[in-house]
């Protein structure tokens, strides 16, 4: 009787599932790029999360300036110069509240569950929910200057300082992003991380020079308005824009940006990555 041996067969092959670094730097970067081209496709579905980039530059430009302009600077062209830097950076470091909003509620609907599933780097669509948050920063900054040229705003400082202006205030914007996606990664409901992210925001943003000369305050107020980082990114947009001169709240500026990435860039990954 003739026995026919079983034909070997060869095991199966199981790729691993690429994490932080398995699939290699460079093609974690272009994971983010996609996974920062999916909010851009979001966001061309659902417009209206564009409102607060769109509609709040124009408002807040046109009420603080008339409501304010007479009483402080006179009249409403001398006011401009002082009024349109602060209410660029107001505007745009608020924009970056949504960066947690928008991660906490996307971590609710499980849809950081369903990246889990793809050959993904983990830390991708973290990252590119905050590129793709850039882009609604330009959007705001460039708003704020039509406005503010629309309205009778003519800087000195040229074309290329108002440029560097414009992405000093979206690289700042991009680093305080960072700690709101913190909160967004922590937080329990995108309820709580907007009430957490405007507690901190609105002192900052208004105990500050933004819309009044700090020259006016009472000294213990002007204290915290001279130390308030906000304070030093508006007056090196204030520079850029009305003389075209680089200050040392520039620098003060980029290195409390960089501080900024530094601690909170680690910390809101090793949450992430805790939960995802």
């Amino acid at each position: 009787m003739t026995t026919i041996a079983p034909t070997p067969t060869s095991a199966p092959r199981i790729t691993p599932r690429p994490g932080i670094g398995g699939s290699g730097l460079g093609a974690t970067i272009r994971q983010s790029f996609t996974m920062a081209y999916r909010g851009l496709v979001k966001v061309r579905r659902t417009p209206e999360q564009l409102f607060d980039v769109t509609f709040q530059p124009i408002l807040f430009t046109l009420m603080f300036t008339y409501i304010f302009g007479g009483a402080i600077a006179g009249d409403v062209g001398s006011y401009l110069p002082t009024i349109i830097p602060g209410i660029l950076v107001q505007t745009v470091i608020t924009a970056s509240v949504v960066t947690g909003v928008q991660l906490r509620e996307d971590m609710d609907k499980g849809v950081f569950d369903r990246f889990r599933s793809l050959p993904i780097a983990r830390i991708a669509p973290l990252a590119g929910a905050l590129l793709a948050d850039t882009v609604r920063y330009a959007i705001a900054t460039t708003l704020t200057f039509v406005m503010g040229w629309i309205m009778g705003l003519r800087p000195e400082g040229g074309f290329l300082a108002l440029v560097g202006a414009g992405l000093l205030v979206v690289a700042s914007a991009w680093a305080v992003s960072w700690i709101f996606a913190f909160f967004g990664v922590i937080a329990r409901t995108a309820s709580s991380v907007q009430g957490i992210s405007m507690m901190i925001l609105f002192p900052l943003t208004f105990l500050s020079n933004a819309f009044v000369p700090a020259d006016t305050l009472p000294s213990w107020l002007k204290w915290f308005v001279d130390v308030n980082p906000v304070s030093h990114l508006v007056t090196a947009v204030r520079d850029l824009v009305n003389h075209g001169t680089v200050t040392g709240d520039l620098w003060i500026s980029l290195l409390g940006a960089a501080v900024i990435v530094a601690v909170f860039a680690p910390l809101t990954v090793r949450a992430y990555m805790r939960k995802a």
